[in-house]
């Protein structure tokens, strides 16, 4: 697939705003638009490969200035650490979500919006648990709703900020196509 320079252009811009928007300290945890990307890419662009890869991208590069901020004593956040695959392969699939939504219809979308951060914190927060990370709860029942509960701050603003991205790149498409539609017909 051939893509304008326009449209690459805006794909790295795209991917990098959001990479460095994720880094910034200080920032609420889980408040950032890489699932609303992951939705909005397998939604609205037809090359699913690309769909995947560019949230990845933006994945990995957020992660490569958390590093850099981590290694100049900046934040206590690291940016690559054991087990992040496991991340990055929860959070891949979560643009097979955005497949099977229609980005023309807000309904749609929403519960897009809904499921990628739910997918997310059950199966992640569960793989946590499972290989002894985060706070090392206990392999019982008690200690997985307890890994659970650690995860509701970052779900919250998970959920929030897939919204508010979202409502940004679906309806900043949105726009784009009208305004383009108009251009055409005049």
């Amino acid at each position: 697939m051939k893509f304008s320079k326009y449209t690459v252009i805006s794909m790295l811009l795209l991917v990098s705003i959001a990479a460095i928007y994720r880094a910034i300290p200080g920032r609420p945890w889980g408040f950032a638009p890489q699932f609303a990307m992951a939705i909005f890419g397998g939604a609205m662009i037809k090359d699913k490969k690309l769909a995947i890869v560019l949230p990845l991208l933006s994945l990995l590069l957020s992660d490569l200035l958390y590093e850099l901020l981590y290694i100049n004593g900046l934040t206590e956040i690291k940016g690559f650490y054991a087990g992040m695959w496991m991340n990055y392969l929860i959070f891949g699939s979560l643009t097979i979500v955005g497949f099977l939504v229609n980005g023309e219809k807000i309904a749609s979308i929403a519960k897009g919006a809904l499921a990628a951060p739910t997918i997310f914190f059950l199966v992640s927060n569960l793989a946590t648990w499972a290989g002894n990370g985060g706070f090392q709860r206990p392999k019982t029942l008690s200690g997985l709703f307890q890994a659970y509960v650690d995860g509701i701050p970052f779900y919250a603003n998970s959920l929030v900020a897939t919204v508010v991205f979202g409502a940004v790149l679906f309806g900043g498409q949105y726009i784009i196509a009208k305004w383009s539609s108009r251009r055409q017909v005049a």
